[in-house]
C-alpha cells in the first residue's frame, strides 16, 4: 500500500526553524517561533533587506485545472528542492491553504508525495493564525458598520447600499445570502447581508498587496463599505476602523518561514484564491525571498488564464515584480481530459485525445510568451500510468511552438526527480540575463527604448474598465465578446466616472475552462463572457468582475474531505491529504 502524503510528512526529519533561518542570514532574535518548526520573520528584519538586489523570479502556473489535479504546488516544491540540489540558493513562496478546500473537495495545499512543505498538518490547519486575523479584521469592520447605524447613523449610511460582507474560512453555501438584524430594535436595523470565504475578501487582497505596515493601514482606510442615499461613498476610515484592523493584522503581516522535506526554505504567506480573487501569495514574502536567495519559485493559483494573468496585470503592474521565467505544469491526464476523455477512462492510453487536448496547453503558452513576453518551460508532472507514447506526444506538442517540455518525477523522487527541470529554468534565466546585458544600460538606449526582456500587460493603464475586461476575455480567454446587464453596465460606468477607471481588473470565474462554462474543455473560442456582478475593492485598488456562475462563498461537496480527517489516541492527525 502506497504511503500517504501525511504519512510521508510525519515520517520526515525536520530541522529546527532556527537552522533554516540561519542559512538565510536571519538572526534568531528576528524570529517569532510558533513551536520548533515554523516561525514568523520580523518586519524589522525585512526592512534591512531593501538595499539588496533581487534574485531571479520563477513563476509557477499550469494548464486549466481538471478533476484529476495537476500538482502545481507539488511542482513548486519539487523545483525549489531541485534548484537547491544543483547548487543554487533557492527559496519557494506559496499561498497558505484555506480551510474551505481542506475540509471540502480539494484537500490540503502543501504539496504531495516527496515534494511537500512541512509541518504539513500545521500548514493546512490553522498554521500561525493569519486567516483568523484576516477574518476578525473583516468582521470587525462589518460590526462597526451596523453599530454605527444602530447608534444614530451620523454618516447617513443607506442600509440598502452596504457593500461590505462578512467572511468565514469554511465553505458554507447557506450563508451566501442572509438577513441580519432580526429580533427587534435592540438587535439593530434589519438588512440583507452575506458571507464570502476569507480568501475572497478584500482584506486578504490588501494583506497580500501591502508593501509594509503603513501601506496596509492606508489601504484598509480606503475600503469603501457603503454609500449614502446620494451615493456618497463611506470608507473604513470614516468609521475609524482602519487603525484597529491594522492592529489585528500587525503580527500576521510578517511572513511565515517553514521548510520543504529536503530543507529548502519556504515562505507560506497569504492565500487569495485565483478563481474569485487575485491568486498570489503576499508581496512581502516574495520580495523578501528575492533579496535572500538567487532563485525564488512562486506560484499563482489555477491556470495561467487566472493566476498568471493576475500575477502579471495586478501584482507585477503595481509592485514592479518581474518573472524571469514561467513554468507551466501539465499532466498527461489533464491533456486527455481536455481532449474529451472522462475521469474514469483517464488511466487508459489515448494519444489521439491527448493531442487534441494539448490545445489547452498551447493557448496558455501563447499567452505567456506572446502576450506577456515571459520565457516558458513546460513541466510534465509524471504519474505512474503515463505511457511513453503519451509523454512523447505531449513533449512534441510543446516543441511544436518552440517550448521545451521536461518530465519531472518530484512526487516520487523529490528534488532529484526535477533536476532536469531546474537546469532548464537556470538556462532560460541565463539566456534572458545575457540578452539584457547585450542590450546595455537603459539610459544608453534612449528614453523610448524597450528592454529586450520587457514584461507586457494585457491592457494599458488608461483603458476603461470595460475595455480592460474585454481585453482579458478576448486576448486571454479566446472569447468573442463580453456582455452585462443594463444595471451592471451602469455600475461599471459609475465606477469609471468616480475615478476608479485606472484600476486593474480582477476576474472571478470558473477555473475549469477558458470560458465561464466549467464543462467547456480544451481551448474554446468565440464564446461570450457575461459579467454578472461588479465589486469595487478600493483598498486593494482593483475592480472585481464576477462572471458566470462562480460563487465567492463555495459549498461543500457530497462527501467533504472533512469526513476523512481525524485524530488518533496519540494526538496524530490522520486522513488529511
Amino acid at each position: 500500500m502506497a504511503t500517504s502524503n501525511i504519512e510521508i510528512a510525519q515520517q520526515a526529519e525536520l530541522w529546527p526553524i532556527t537552522r533554516i533561518a540561519e542559512g538565510l542570514g536571519i538572526p534568531e532574535e528576528e524570529l517569532e517561533p510558533y513551536g520548533r518548526f515554523k516561525a514568523k520573520v520580523s518586519l524589522r528584519h525585512l526592512r534591512t533587506l531593501q538595499e539588496k538586489p533581487r534574485g531571479r523570479l520563477v513563476l509557477m502556473t499550469a494548464v486549466s485545472p481538471t478533476p484529476a489535479g495537476e500538482g502545481k504546488t507539488t511542482t513548486t516544491v519539487g523545483l525549489g528542492d531541485a534548484l537547491t540540489r544543483i547548487g543554487e540558493r533557492a527559496m519557494i513562496c506559496l499561498r497558505e491553504p484555506a480551510l474551505g478546500p481542506v475540509f471540502g473537495m480539494k484537500g490540503g495545499a502543501a504539496g504531495g508525495g516527496y515534494a511537500q512543505v512541512v509541518p504539513m498538518e500545521d500548514i493546512n490547519l490553522h498554521f500561525t493564525g493569519d486567516f483568523s486575523a484576516i477574518a476578525i479584521a473583516t468582521n470587525l469592520l462589518a460590526a462597526l458598520i451596523d453599530n454605527h447605524v444602530h447608534h444614530g447613523n451620523a454618516l447617513g449610511i443607506d442600509v440598502r447600499r452596504v457593500t461590505w460582507r462578512r467572511v468565514l474560512d469554511v465553505n458554507d453555501r447557506a450563508l451566501r445570502d442572509a438577513v441580519i438584524g432580526l429580533g427587534g430594535p435592540s438587535n439593530g436595523y434589519p438588512r440583507e447581508d452575506g458571507f464570502d470565504i476569507v480568501v475572497a475578501s478584500e482584506v486578504m487582497a490588501i494583506f497580500c498587496l501591502a508593501t509594509d505596515l503603513a501601506d496596509l493601514k492606508e489601504r484598509l482606510g480606503e475600503i469603501v463599505v457603503a454609500y449614502t442615499r446620494d451615493r456618497t461613498p463611506i470608507r473604513a476610515r470614516d468609521l475609524q476602523a482602519h487603525g484597529a484592523m491594522a492592529a489585528i493584522l500587525r503580527d500576521a503581516l510578517a511572513p511565515n518561514l517553514v521548510q520543504t522535506l529536503e530543507h529548502t526554505p519556504a515562505f507560506v504567506h497569504g492565500g487569495p484564491f485565483a478563481n474569485i480573487a487575485h491568486g498570489c501569495n503576499s508581496y512581502l514574502a516574495t520580495d523578501s525571498a528575492l533579496r535572500m536567495a538567487d532563485y525564488v519559485v512562486t506560484e499563482a493559483g489555477f491556470g495561467a488564464d487566472l493566476g498568471a494573468e493576475k500575477f502579471v496585470d495586478i501584482l507585477c503592474r503595481t509592485t514592479g515584480l518581474r518573472p524571469d521565467v514561467a513554468v507551466v505544469v501539465a499532466t498527461v491526464r489533464a491533456m486527455k481530459f481536455h481532449g474529451g476523455v472522462e475521469v474514469a477512462d483517464l488511466p487508459l492510453e489515448n494519444v489521439a485525445a491527448l493531442e487534441h487536448g494539448t490545445a489547452n496547453l498551447l493557448r496558455h503558452l501563447k499567452t505567456l510568451r506572446e502576450t506577456w513576453g515571459i520565457p516558458t518551460v513546460v513541466a510534465i508532472n509524471h504519474r505512474a500510468e503515463d505511457t511513453d507514447a503519451e509523454t512523447a506526444a505531449l513533449i512534441a506538442a510543446a516543441e511544436s511552438v518552440g517550448v521545451t517540455a521536461v518530465v519531472a518525477r518530484h512526487f516520487a523522487d523529490g528534488g532529484a526527480g526535477a533536476a532536469d527541470l531546474a537546469r532548464e529554468v537556470v538556462r532560460l534565466c541565463d539566456e534572458r540575463a545575457a540578452l539584457r546585458q547585450a542590450q546595455g544600460p537603459a539610459a544608453a538606449q534612449g528614453p523610448d527604448a524597450e528592454p529586450v526582456d520587457a514584461l507586457h500587460f494585457t491592457y494599458p493603464d488608461d483603458a476603461t474598465l470595460w475595455r480592460k475586461m474585454n481585453a482579458i476575455a478576448t486576448r486571454i480567454y479566446g472569447a468573442s465578446e463580453i456582455t452585462a446587464s443594463t444595471a451592471v453596465r451602469a455600475q461599471i460606468k459609475r465606477l469609471q466616472d468616480e475615478g476608479y477607471g485606472g484600476y486593474p481588473v480582477c476576474v472571478a470565474k470558473t477555473q475549469y475552462s477558458f470560458s465561464t462554462d466549467p464543462k467547456l474543455r480544451g481551448a474554446p473560442t468565440g464564446h461570450v463572457v457575461d459579467i454578472r456582478e461588479v465589486r469595487l475593492a478600493a483598498g486593494a485598488r482593483f475592480v472585481v468582475m464576477i462572471c458566470g456562475d462562480i460563487m465567492t462563498m463555495p459549498g461543500l461537496p457530497v462527501t467533504p474531505a472533512a469526513n476523512s480527517i481525524d485524530v488518533d489516541d496519540e494526538g496524530r492527525i490522520v486522513g488529511l491529504f
